[in-house]
């Protein structure tokens, strides 16, 4: 991997330094909650989608191996229930050697389905562990036993009428041991994590693709600048990553006349 014309390299070299600075061991670093990498693939026009609730694949074979790279080097990877029902994913590691990370879905309404292939896949070679399920307490209980009785652990949050607290989600699984999570979405997760400020590293695939879909951000309360940014080509997709470095929050518009 080398570094684009006026850009800095990321802190090591290659293709296998990103990954390795990516994925190193955080057992020293003093914190209650997981080191956060948030990687996603997106259009030149910003969109991780045509339409919501439909699946669309952005990535090339290249980007898809460093995914997985990623994958392989994080104890567990967070997404949406939206990605799951849209995407059916697998969300282990098939492309490159390793184990597969612990799958962590955000679903307040326990709309995971029994035959998604998260479930149906445990046993098989390489598959990832039993996911975990963060919910609401309002969620079904049956819904909850159901998915229990599959080897599904499920963790109940407060949260009345409003998103999961992703913060008490992230202590929560700092104490099971996740040291290394990756995000990979959907665009709600996304702009949730930034808007929480809980991201540590940005890695953002960039397809030549115009699409006119749903974008992968919506509206976060302040700007987001990738320090000590590093890319490179893979293929015909642009990977940039970096550090974030999180703005001062936008003030609330004006209400009221303007002078």
């Amino acid at each position: 991997m080398t570094a684009g014309s006026g850009a800095a390299a990321p802190p090591a070299a290659g293709l296998e330094g990103l990954v390795a600075q990516l994925t190193s061991d955080v057992a020293k670093e003093a914190r209650r909650r997981p080191r956060v990498t948030i990687s996603y693939a997106q259009s030149l026009d910003g969109s991780i989608a045509a339409r919501p609730g439909e699946p669309l694949r952005l990535s090339g074979s290249r980007s898809l191996e460093l995914t997985h790279r990623l994958r392989a080097g994080h104890d567990a990877i967070l997404v949406g229930i939206g990605t799951v029902l849209a995407d059916d994913p697998r969300l282990n590691v098939r492309l490159v050697a390793g184990d597969s990370p612990l799958p962590v879905i955000l679903d307040g309404r326990l709309r995971l389905p029994p035959s998604a292939r998260l479930l149906r896949s445990r046993g098989a070679l390489r598959a990832a562990p039993p996911p975990l399920v963060a919910t609401s307490f309002e969620a079904p209980r049956e819904r909850a036993a159901r998915l229990c009785a599959a080897g599904v652990t499920v963790l109940r949050f407060r949260s009345p009428n409003g998103p999961l607290p992703l913060r008490s989600l992230m202590r929560a699984l700092h104490r099971r041991g996740v040291r290394r999570l990756l995000v990979e979405g959907g665009g709600r997760v996304l702009t949730s994590m930034f808007a929480e400020r809980l991201a540590d590293w940005v890695v953002i695939t960039v397809a030549p693709r115009l699409v006119g879909g749903e974008p992968a951000l919506a509206r976060v309360p302040a700007p987001v600048d990738l320090a000590g940014l590093g890319w490179a080509r893979l293929d015909d997709d642009l990977v940039f990553a970096g550090r974030p470095r999180f703005g001062a929050r936008r003030r609330a518009a004006p209400t009221g006349r303007e002078a």
